[in-house]
């Protein structure tokens, strides 16, 4: 049968490809009957591969899915399961899914798989929380300028004074007092910029510019001896944000990525960007989901963040570092939640990638 000039089999080959989860089908035998583009992508490999040996070969050894798959042959009934790693060196290491098989009614022992990737199902219940961690920093902020900096001002004065006077070794605790005096000034001072309420000037950026200025930025000071690859799609359209924003959140990330390899003798820092059509998210204070099809991501095979610390990653004075603040990645987060973007962390040991997805430039915006 023709449907607008298409046969039903191509059209529904090109419906299967247009979801964006991976859908497979596997014969009684165990074998892949079709997979969608999604399901390509996931496993890294084409149909025409995936067909030449069991499905078994291409997900964990012992998987639930294979147990799941069994059931729903037995029972003639579907079956969700939730949170199932299917990570294998073949598709990246840990890749958490959700997953549904249903039976074929017309073809007995066949199935139909499909699964939604966690990570961009957690992305999408985390990103309120992120940009809630960095309100709620704007009125720390507010609330610091005012009670800390105003009494710090008189006890650094107070010290001076006693400087005056002191001796050799009163000195010392004087100049202490103004030292720590100076430094917790510093730390306010980082911290107002969380308090800036006012609209993001945006205008067309070139990604590409920005992060070869940072990339330059980096190779002079702190990432001289780093290893930079660069994958770059040259067709990515421009994205609508603030230059100087995007070159201190990149400029962050890559600072932090080249703290994670030092040390390592074979550290890499990866940066790529691509376009993913396929994400979009609902944005406070839209109407309507927004697309983010402009995906940005920094890479590095260093030591990897610990599990406990990903879900609080980009709250304010959680770090990793000794001497660090922790308002790095705070501050990362608000500028990219002003864009009305997400940013994200995977991270496994050497592999962790911090993504930033951002909407791109167009006429009316």
């Amino acid at each position: 049968m023709d449907f607008n000039g298409k046969s039903g089999q191509s059209l529904s080959s090109a419906i299967l490809d247009a979801i964006p989860h991976p859908i497979l089908t596997i014969a009684g035998n165990g074998y892949v009957i079709e997979a969608n583009v999604a399901a390509e992508t996931f496993f890294q490999v084409s149909t025409p591969l995936l067909r030449r040996r069991p499905f078994a070969e291409f997900v964990p050894f012992g998987s639930p899915l294979l147990g799941l798959i069994e059931q729903v042959r037995e029972r003639g009934a579907p079956v969700n399961e939730y949170r199932v790693d299917l990570g294998t060196p073949r598709n990246g290491g840990e890749r958490v899914v959700d997953i549904h098989v249903a039976p074929v009614a017309d073809n007995p022992g066949h199935v139909v798989v499909m699964f939604q990737e966690r990570t961009i199902a957690d992305k999408m219940d985390r990103q309120l929380t992120h940009r809630g961690a960095a309100r709620s920093v704007t009125t720390l902020a507010s609330m610091l300028a005012h009670e800390i900096k105003n009494p710090l001002s008189g006890i650094r004065g107070a010290a001076q004074l006693l400087e005056q006077s002191a001796g050799d070794d009163d000195r010392v605790l004087t100049r202490l007092i103004c030292d720590e005096a100076d430094r917790i000034v510093k730390l306010v001072d980082r911290m107002e910029v969380f308090s800036d309420e006012r609209p993001v000037e945006r205008e067309p950026v070139n990604i590409h510019a920005v992060l070869e200025h940072v990339r330059t930025l980096a190779s002079a000071g702190f990432g001289r001896d780093v290893r930079f690859v660069e994958d770059y799609d040259p067709s990515l359209p421009p994205v609508f944000a603030n230059r100087d924003q995007l070159i201190q959140v990149f400029l962050n990330l890559i600072k932090n990525a080249a703290e994670a390899i030092d040390g390592l003798p074979d550290g890499e820092i990866q940066i790529t960007t691509a376009f993913r059509p396929g994400v979009r998210l609902t944005i406070p204070g839209a109407a309507s989901r927004v697309s983010l099809p402009l995906e940005f991501c920094v890479r590095d095979n260093g030591r990897g963040v610990p599990d406990d610390l990903i879900p609080h990653l980009f709250d304010p004075f959680v770090t990793t570092k000794p001497t660090g603040s922790g308002l790095g990645l705070a501050l990362v987060a608000k500028i990219i939640g002003d864009h009305g973007g997400l940013i994200e962390c995977e991270s496994q040991p050497r592999r962790t990638t911090f993504r930033v997805l951002l909407p791109m430039y167009t006429a009316g915006a």
